[in-house]
């Protein structure tokens, strides 16, 4: 006597079902959320305007003094300016903040 097994397109979805339920899972707690906070911060990067404190990638803290499509020109102290790509800017700060030593 042989056994059949029961096989078919059955038997391979209930297979993958679990797989199928962790992706999807996945995808809405890590995926969606991190493609949401980026698509904000692309918003904001491409808001900044003079005046807003900014922080760049490397940490480094200062006031837009200008703006272009790809760069921005960031003052860093009293009569130092720098520019950078608006692309490495990590966070744009309140106007209203004020920096510790004023």
């Amino acid at each position: 006597m042989t056994s059949t097994s029961a096989g078919g397109p059955a038997a391979a979805f209930v297979s993958f079902f679990p797989l199928i339920l962790i992706f999807v899972i996945f995808y809405f707690l890590m995926i969606r959320p991190q493609q949401r906070r980026i698509k904000e911060q692309q918003a904001t990067i491409a808001a900044v305007k003079k005046g807003d404190e900014v922080v760049t990638a490397g940490g480094i803290k200062g006031r837009i003094t200008r703006v272009t499509d790809d760069e921005a020109e960031v003052e860093i102290a009293p009569g130092t300016r720098v520019r950078v790509v608006k692309s490495t800017l990590s966070q744009v700060l309140t106007r209203s903040a004020k920096p510790a030593n004023d």
